[in-house]
């Protein structure tokens, strides 16, 4: 097993290869990943039973959703390959020109972060939506997964440093952190001499990990606390549909759904038949007396169950005065992800949108759409719930940064 600082600096020098792929070169690369992920599907799934095994009794059912992968998810992850490839390259797009007094000419242009530290749980399709999206955008790229997913992840990294070598490129623009030990994402959070960026994709515990630890500049991709408030002037069917679709559609991902908030001028009317909905489904609800008092069997409430992200078929509902209350509400609990209202007041809206500090703010539309396919991007790498340089999903676009680059004709500073 080579040492940390040995694998960050095989990807660092290979980056600086990639740095002059064109975009016809880096689609061939994409291209090629995404046959190769589909030659070899029986092997993937074959691989990844063995982590589902090793899973067992360790992982919620939900979980162990989030790991497992089918026919049709590593079909959808070969063609999230190819619609990245099918994407504009954001590296070399001029964002501004200008000429000076001096006569220097100057362009503003997007240039590649450099080499990106990608440190993940569970899900192996990061793999390869991390590795298509950095490749793209002109970035080496250092891959961390968990112990969940230790087997799968290495069959996949595997995958796509065949794809490259076959062509005859540098396969080291793609590195894997061989070593699920916690004391192995404590070194690489140190290698800031090769890595310029680290992207957390997982729990709390492991951005707050990150955030402590790392001497490298971090773009906080954390979890997801995301709300679906149901105001007064609701579409109640509507509404029905969306509180259902945010919450059951996934449980497993972070743009699901965790807290119901209800007007109180409609909860007799909305919540009744809401509750028993997603009971019938397989949903347990979590509340205080008031609503336990619109369904049997829900549990009681603690001031923590309205700050938790389970990704499991739990919703915590909670009745509020008005929308004043429902952005509070969302605002000290939330995790600046994914928030949503269901309304018709245009007003009222605007405040929500105006007020809720999120990533992405919807009205009368699924938390579920906080998605990298779903915004356009292509695959995406996480979603940012910070303020800098980049917010929401990130996609190739997020994944550069601008430069300036100066045309001269002899000229001298006076």
């Amino acid at each position: 097993m080579e040492n940390m600082q040995a694998v960050c600096c095989k990807v660092r020098n290979a980056t600086y290869k990639l740095s002059l792929y064109d975009t016809k070169t880096k689609n061939d690369i994409l291209m090629a990943i995404a046959d190769k992920i589909e030659q070899n599907k029986e092997n993937i799934k074959k691989i990844n039973a063995i982590d589902i095994v090793n899973a067992k009794g360790k992982l919620s059912d939900a979980m162990i959703d989030r790991l497992t992968l089918t026919d049709s998810r590593i079909a959808l992850m070969a063609e999230g390959v190819r619609q990245v490839a099918d994407l504009d390259d954001p590296v070399g797009k001029v964002v501004r020109q200008w000429k000076v007094d001096s006569g220097l000419e100057i362009k503003k242009v997007r240039a590649p972060l450099g080499v990106i530290g990608v440190i993940y749980e569970s899900r192996p399709n990061v793999t390869v939506d991390v590795a298509s999206l950095c490749i793209k955008s002109g970035n080496g790229v250092l891959l961390k997964g968990g112990k969940e997913a230790i087997n799968t992840n290495r069959a996949l990294f595997e995958i796509i440093q065949e794809a490259i070598e076959e062509l005859g490129l540098d396969k080291d623009i793609v590195g894997f952190v061989d070593n699920v030990d916690r004391q192995a994402t404590f070194d690489m959070l140190q290698q800031a001499k090769y890595i310029d960026v680290i992207i957390p994709r997982g729990s709390d515990n492991l951005k707050k990990f990150v955030l402590t630890n790392s001497q490298i500049p971090v773009i906080a991709s954390s979890g997801g606390n995301c709300h679906v408030y149901v105001e007064k002037t609701a579409n109640l069917d509507m509404a029905k549909r969306i509180v259902y679709n945010a919450k059951m559609q996934r449980v497993s991902v972070c743009n699901a759904e965790e807290q119901l908030l209800v007007d109180e001028a409609i909860a007799d009317k909305f919540l009744p038949d809401m509750l028993k909905t997603l009971l019938d489904g397989g949903c347990k609800i979590i509340g205080d007396e008031t609503i336990q008092k619109y369904a049997s069997d829900v549990i009681p409430a603690t001031e923590e169950d309205y700050r938790t992200e389970r990704e499991d078929y739990f919703l915590t509902v909670k009745v509020v005065k008005d929308y004043k209350e429902a952005i509070d509400r969302i605002n000290a609990n939330g995790t600046k992800h994914s928030e949503s209202i269901v309304s018709k007041d245009e007003e009222v809206m605007r405040i929500f949108t105006t007020a809720v500090d999120a990533g992405c703010v919807y009205t009368n539309a699924s938390t579920r759409f906080t998605d990298g396919f779903e915004f356009g991007f292509g695959a995406e790498i996480g979603i940012s719930t910070q303020k800098l340089h980049a917010r929401g999903p990130l996609g190739l676009e997020q994944l550069t940064s601008e430069k300036y680059v100066v045309t001269g004709h002899g000229e001298i500073r006076k």
